[in-house]
């Protein structure tokens, strides 16, 4: 179960930034939007709809849980390369036979899947984006592909400068090569572009190529028996608990 107080035994910058930043990207899933909650009641509405009944939750985390295992496979090559719509849908095939949901048409198929394009934004979300706006460039930067992005924030009224997906780089974050097409694609050097993300893995990714990074742990991304990243690496530019906070450090 995680817990609010292990965050708050973090200092937090209270200053604004002292280094130069013309750039903030930002990961997506779990970071800005509430993923679990959406797909929880997307479920939800087929029950009441339909009559379909499962653990939803648990389908939740088990659609999740699929996610870095089915981009492993393409990066071992066992499967060409998907973009992250085409391995949500394989992942959602999956559950569909193993929570034994049946009666969904194809189009109810598709339609479940693209819950990922409507995803409920953290309630700071708006706000604290477009705060951030007011001084920086603010970037998507997510292993979801292009019209997942696009779809996603004009559903939730989050406005972006630029959407940057891995499908650019035809790699998945971690890997160096999306952070790098990043940076050349904003035609910034990396060490300009601020790193926002939830997860440990992905900010030291960004990291190794030269960004700077900031924390922003999300407790509750996985429920409230969730096991979500808590301690942030003393490596760390900046540790905020949330977007508004942020951009309060950040001087807006």
């Amino acid at each position: 179960r995680c817990s609010s107080s292990v965050f708050f035994n973090h200092p937090i910058t209270q200053s604004p930034f002292p280094m130069p930043i013309q750039a903030l990207t930002f990961d997506i899933f779990g970071t800005v939007f509430d993923w679990r909650t959406t797909i929880i009641r997307e479920g939800e509405r087929l029950d009441r709809e339909k009559g379909v009944q499962a653990d939803w939750p648990r389908f939740a985390d088990a659609w999740r849980g699929g996610y870095e295992p089915a981009m492993d496979r393409v990066r071992r090559g066992e499967l060409p390369w998907f973009n992250i719509d085409r391995l949500h849908r394989m992942i959602l095939d999956d559950l569909l036979v193993e929570f034994e949901i049946d009666g969904l048409s194809e189009a109810e198929k598709d339609h479940m899947n693209r819950v990922w394009h409507r995803l409920i934004p953290w309630p700071d979300a708006v706000e604290g984006i477009n705060r951030l706006r007011r001084k920086y460039v603010v970037a998507a930067l997510s292993n979801g592909n292009i019209a997942l992005l696009t779809n996603m924030a004009k559903h939730a009224g989050v406005t972006w400068d630029c959407v940057l997906s891995a499908e650019l780089a035809r790699h998945y974050k971690p890997d160096p090569q999306v952070y790098g097409t990043a940076a050349d694609l904003l035609e910034l050097p990396p060490s300009d572009i601020l790193m926002v993300a939830a997860h440990i893995h992905d900010l030291k990714g960004a990291q190794a190529v030269g960004f700077k990074t900031a924390f922003i742990p999300r407790l509750m991304e996985y429920g409230p028996d969730g096991n979500p990243d808590q301690q942030p690496d003393p490596s760390f530019d900046l540790v905020a608990k949330d977007l508004i906070d942020l951009a309060t450090q950040l001087g807006l």
